[in-house]
Formats: structure tokens, sequence, C-alpha cells
């Protein structure tokens, strides 16, 4: 079974920085999840590096809490990170004309189990839930940029 690699883009009016800024920081991804899953940091809240580990309380049906590694980072550009099912979630930033090209992959070739996640529905439900995390990102990052370079 082959493992799904899907992705979504969106040119968000905002500087790489500011947007990167907000990939970094765990206690903001609630903030910006458009899957409705991400409820909040758990535990270690300061900015990802690379080989950091965080974990995020979440919900699907039931409350659960899973544990991420930063598998991928840089700065400005690119941060991914992978939890125990092996499947990646990246984010990778390109400065264009109108702000920055920001594109959200989900990578299940790495995924321990494949099969799972076709059982899941991921096929169906990401690109949705993607496109939602870009909207919010999107609002989040016009925000920040507004209220100028005190609030990054």
């Amino acid at each position: 079974m082959a493992a799904p690699v899907i992705s979504r883009s969106r040119v968000i009016d905002a500087p790489a920085s500011t947007i990167f800024d907000l990939l970094a920081d765990p206690a903001a991804h609630a903030r910006f999840d458009g899957s409705g899953t991400v409820r909040s940091v758990a535990g270690y809240s300061q900015r990802l590096v690379l080989g950091a580990k965080f974990a995020m309380n979440m919900r699907i049906m039931l409350p659960y809490r899973i544990t991420n590694t930063v598998v991928e980072l840089e700065e400005g550009r690119r941060i991914a990170w992978r939890h125990f099912g092996g499947h990646i979630w990246r984010y990778e930033l390109e400065p264009v004309d109108g702000g920055t090209k920001v594109t959200e992959t989900f990578d299940g070739t790495t995924s321990h189990a494949p099969w799972l996640l076709s059982l899941m529905g991921v096929e169906k439900k990401h690109p949705l839930a993607m496109e939602a995390t870009l909207e919010r990102l999107a609002a989040a990052a016009t925000s920040a940029t507004s209220k100028g370079p005190s609030s990054s």
C-alpha cells in the first residue's frame, strides 16, 4: 500500500520570519490548527530547534497527548516534526511577490503503518484541514505583522 504525501500551499501576506516564529512556537500551534485536533502544548513550550521533543494535547474523539520530534529545521525556511507513527508534518516557506508561499505537507512515506493512514481517511480529511490551517496561519501571521516587531 502506497503511503500518501499530501500538500497544500498558500501565499501569506507576511514575512517568512513572522510565519516561521509561529511554526517554531509549539504554544501557538492550537491557534492555527485547522484540523480541530490540537488543543494545547503540554510541557515544553520553548522555541523549537532541531531534535527538540515537544508534546501536544490532542483530541480525536477522546483526549490524548502526542510527543513530536523536530526532524528538519532551516531557520525561516523549513520545519518538520514526526511522532511515534513515523509520518512527518512539514512546513516550507518561500519568499514570493506578495508575501511568503507556505506549503504544508503530510508525508506518510515514513509511516510505520501506512494502512492505518488509509483506514483513518487522511487522503480525504487532511487536504481540508491543511487549507483551514493555512487560512488560520495567515490570519495569525497577518495579525502579528500588523502589531509590529514587538509582537514577534
